[in-house]
């Protein structure tokens, strides 16, 4: 599937969108609810068994996602701040909160996210640090930017500084 040229179109996502999906191990989705397609302006068929990663917009910095996977594959929890790619373009910012789910023997089975809309204050916060993460990858690597965002967290712990962000 071709990923769609990124625009300065934002769609809304309102208080009480609760956007779900479900991945396999590997990231590609096996099920979303209704909202989820549409505020990604995909439909059912376009999506299923894609990577998740398809929606990943081009503003956002790889240390996120280089944390949550680093965290997830330890059976760990992960709330970090999204900006979304649609079908069509536009965008759209979440609050992610992302746990994998186990079998009963203990083994990976797979990962669900639930996504809310982001505070106007978090987003304050996190459109330039996502912007200067990004512009550190690019200039010098994924580990400046890893350095910054540890630098900026200032020892918290990554979700908790995430969910504080959001109030």
């Amino acid at each position: 599937m071709d990923r769609p040229i990124a625009n300065n179109n934002e769609i809304k996502v309102t208080p009480v969108d609760i956007i779900v999906s479900k991945t396999d191990i590997m990231g590609n989705i096996e099920y979303a609810n209704q909202i989820f397609f549409k505020l990604s302006g995909y439909n059912k068929r376009e999506l299923t068994f894609e990577p998740h990663s398809i929606l990943r917009h081009p503003d956002m910095p790889k240390v996120v996602f280089k944390h949550l996977w680093s965290e997830l594959k330890k059976g760990h929890e992960v709330y970090a701040f999204v900006k979304n790619l649609t079908k069509e373009g536009s965008f759209y910012w979440v609050l992610a909160y992302v746990r994998p789910t186990l079998n009963p023997d203990g083994s990976l089975r797979n990962y669900v996210s639930t996504r809310k809309l982001m505070s106007p204050t978090a987003r304050e916060t996190i459109e330039p640090l996502y912007a200067k993460l990004l512009e550190l990858e690019k200039s010098t690597g994924v580990d400046a930017s890893e350095q910054l965002l540890r630098d900026t967290i200032a020892g918290r712990d990554f979700n908790q500084f995430m969910i504080e962000l959001n109030k």
